[in-house]
């Protein structure tokens, strides 16, 4: 009877080819959207580059976020997700290369700073991700979140991130551009 019926439709062989088909399809479909959303970062060329493009395209968000009106839940939780996973795979970057580079190189201290950020960013987002974003205290929320969001992002830009990466070999400065860009394309 099963010989029947797949001989019937084209047989298992005609599926098969089908089914490599959309296989390979969508595994394409997901290296573009990888790409897509990891390339920016790597076209910068240099890592604290890559992520300074990062902090932009994130506050980029925050001001659209913050354009959007109590009218607009839709749009609210859009931006919201996509403000989360911007800064889900940013942390990931910095977590699992940049401050463990850090802490190598002595600045213990600063590390174990901007990781306690961190963890007040994932606690900004969960009180935001479990509020009403129609509420008139929603974005009196995102401005103070963003506040402590810009006052990190300035640390690292002016401060932590150019004293460590003068630090550097031209070489490590290679390695680390290349592991935070693999790790941030893990995510993308």
């Amino acid at each position: 009877m099963f010989d029947k019926v797949t001989t019937r439709h084209g047989g298992m062989g005609r599926m098969a080819g089908f089914a490599a088909i959309g296989l390979a399809a969508g595994l394409a479909a997901n290296f573009g959207r990888k790409l897509a959303v990891q390339g920016p970062s790597m076209l910068q060329g240099d890592w604290i580059e890559a992520l300074k493009a990062e902090h932009a395209a994130v506050l980029k968000l925050f001001d659209a976020l913050e354009g959007t009106d109590t009218d607009q839940p839709r749009k609210r939780s859009l931006l919201l997700m996509q403000i989360k996973h911007a800064l889900g795979k940013h942390a990931f970057e910095e977590e699992n290369v940049i401050y463990p580079a850090l802490r190598e190189h002595g600045f213990v201290t600063e590390a174990a700073s901007l990781v306690v950020d961190h963890g007040d960013v994932k606690h900004f987002l969960f009180e935001l991700d479990s509020m009403p974003n129609d509420s008139s205290d929603f974005l009196p929320k995102v401005r103070v979140f963003r506040e402590d969001l810009e006052r990190h992002m300035h640390e690292e830009e002016e401060t932590i991130f150019p004293m460590f990466d003068a630090a550097l070999t031209d070489e490590q400065r290679h390695k680390l551009t290349v592991n935070m860009n693999r790790e941030g394309f893990k995510l993308a």
